[in-house]
């Protein structure tokens, strides 16, 4: 009798230890799948926009830099009517759809924010870029009195925040693919930044 109990015993145990071990693994291969998405539907695309639109910027602020090296906007001088204009083309090519893009991903994808609520960067983003829509649309009627946003770009604070969370996320996905060693610039993540 002593026996049978020992034996159903160990096979409790046995399935046990199969059930939470199986447990585990699920809810590992789970978190796995969010933080993935997170990455690919989300951090992802804010970082490369994020860094294509900063470097962008940097490439038409030294274009049009004044001799002490700041922009036009950041200037006693102020813009001639060609820097304006080449602002304008600037500005309608590349960084109102990228800003657009970025705000579009925010708010088709807030489901996979780390936080539990908005961010307050996130939300000046947004209403950044419908400062920008509406000095745009001045722009097609032929109103040049404006060319900035009525509601600043939260530059740096993004930039911050993006950077944070995408490589916290990344290191989150090595922790959970089990990759321990560096991958790439002798960094954890493989991430390389500015």
């Amino acid at each position: 009798m002593a026996t049978v109990i020992v034996t159903v015993g160990l096979a409790f145990i046995g399935y046990l230890a199969t059930y939470l071990n199986g447990l585990r693994l699920a809810q590992r291969q789970a978190r796995l799948t969010r933080v993935n998405q997170q990455l690919s539907d989300f951090y992802g695309p804010l970082f490369a926009l994020m860094e294509a639109n900063g470097r962008t910027y940097d490439t038409w602020s030294s274009k049009y830099a004044r001799p002490d090296g700041r922009d036009p906007f950041r200037h006693d001088t102020p813009p001639t009517e060609h820097e304006l204009a080449e602002w304008r083309t600037w500005a309608t090519t590349v960084f109102i759809p990228n800003i657009q893009a970025m705000r579009d991903v925010v708010v088709t994808k807030a489901d996979l924010l780390i936080e539990e609520e908005m961010p307050q960067v996130l939300l000046e983003l947004c209403a950044h870029v419908s400062g920008y829509e509406i000095t745009a649309a001045r722009w097609a009627q032929g109103n040049y009195e404006e060319h900035l946003s009525v509601i600043s770009f939260p530059g740096r604070a993004l930039r911050e925040y993006i950077r944070d969370r995408f490589t916290h996320l990344k290191r989150e996905q090595a922790r959970l693919l089990g990759h321990s060693g560096t991958t790439s610039g002798n960094r954890r993540t493989g991430f390389i930044g500015r």
